[in-house]
């Protein structure tokens, strides 16, 4: 009876022990954090004023000339077609719902759209100085009372900002994330670029609450028809 409590009593231990903050880490106990956990799709309603509507990109001259080339010459298949994901920020934007998930030191963000996963470290860490270039970089949260703010750095080259802009290393992404409601999630996602934009550039977005749904298996390549051929130009195969 005796190893039996002491047993319980190690259990009950490392369970508290997993939902309090580390030391000299930035959140704090799972059970009283705002609750954002749950599928969320975007959403254009759930009360409220409506969103502004973003400024245009402001970008500089050399990174302008590029948009501008891009739109005058625009490819005849984007990667997407071909099951490239668009990385971040247009990840968080998909037509597709997202799931949140808390553990202790880190959120978790999966994506639906591409299979795509997030992790914001809040266990104290800080932003790498040379973080490896991945499509959804590398993010660090911490809490402003009931506001995660994550940054995140490193960026492949082949993401883009939107509308055929493009980035330099430099970038450097902030997104703010609260509830509004208990089921309306809004995220202010900026993003900074010295050498891309000539101020930062905000966009607004948000999310609804769909407590009884799932993600869904998302395997892109299953049914993509697209082909591109050596010389670089696309194909679609009606076939199938």
């Amino acid at each position: 009876m005796l190893r039996c409590s002491l047993t319980l009593i190690l259990f009950a231990s490392l369970a508290l022990a997993q939902d309090k903050p580390l030391p000299g880490s930035s959140w704090g106990a799972i059970s009283e954090l705002p609750n954002f956990v749950g599928v969320w799709e975007t959403s254009r309603g759930g009360g409220g004023p409506p969103a502004a509507r973003p400024e245009p990109m402001a970008l500089t001259a050399p990174y302008l000339a590029r948009q501008k080339e891009y739109q005058a010459h625009r490819p005849e298949d984007s990667p997407q077609a071909n099951c490239v994901p668009p990385g971040m920020p247009s990840i968080m934007t998909q037509p597709y719902p997202i799931e949140i998930l808390f553990t202790p030191g880190k959120v978790t963000i999966l994506i639906e759209a591409y299979e795509q996963i997030r992790h914001i470290y809040t266990d104290g860490r800080k932003l790498p100085d040379d973080p490896d270039l991945t499509f959804n970089g590398t993010s660090i949260g911490h809490w402003e009372g009931d506001t995660l703010v994550a940054e995140s750095v490193g960026f492949a080259k082949e993401t883009v900002l939107g509308a055929g802009a493009h980035h330099s290393d430099k970038l450097k992404i902030t997104e703010r994330i609260k509830l509004s409601n208990p089921n309306l999630l809004e995220i202010a996602t900026t993003m900074q670029d010295p050498e891309a934009l000539t101020k930062p550039y905000t966009v607004n977005s948000r999310f609804a609450r769909h407590a009884d749904w799932t993600l869904a298996e998302y395997v892109c390549q299953q049914n993509n028809r697209n082909s591109v051929s050596l010389d670089g130009k696309a194909g679609i195969d009606l076939s199938h």
